[in-house]
């Protein structure tokens, strides 16, 4: 196992993502900017995929959401936090911990990353902290 795999795997286990939780005012918040960028690939043609991932994220402590993506289609990954955070980024590992290269947008407390996977199978998708404090963050994903 690679130690970039390693480290990934590690920011799964020690994620601050809740899942299946109750959401607090914050995350409803953070969900809402999320999917105000989400809403722009919309008129791309993507469709919103159920179900969303909300947390804490810290300064530089990734939080890393597994994916199962299919060879063919396209996807966009939408996230937005709140105050105080005040610049956040997503990216995307294949399933050996290796960031694929991805369309990027990214202003402040939102980002996106889109990408057509090769191939179909299992995906990591991390969500960064880089400027600000401790804060709440939602991620929804598109596909066409």
């Amino acid at each position: 196992m690679s130690l970039r795999l390693s480290i990934l795997l590690m920011s799964v286990l020690l994620s601050g993502a809740s899942f299946g939780q109750t959401e607090s005012d914050r995350d409803v918040k953070a969900r809402k900017i999320a999917l105000e960028v989400a809403g722009a690939f919309t008129n791309d043609g993507f469709k919103m995929r159920d179900g969303h991932w909300c947390g804490a994220l810290k300064p530089h402590d990734l939080a890393l959401i597994a994916v199962n993506l299919y060879a063919g289609n396209q996807y966009w990954f939408s996230i937005g936090a709140i105050d105080p955070a005040r610049k956040v980024a997503v990216n995307v590992y294949d399933e050996t911990g290796k960031q694929v290269t991805t369309e990027n947008y990214s202003e402040g407390e939102k980002a996106a990353a889109g990408f057509s996977p090769t191939s179909s199978g299992q995906y990591f998708v991390s969500v960064d902290l880089i400027e600000g404090n401790e804060s709440n963050f939602c991620l929804v994903y598109s596909y066409k």
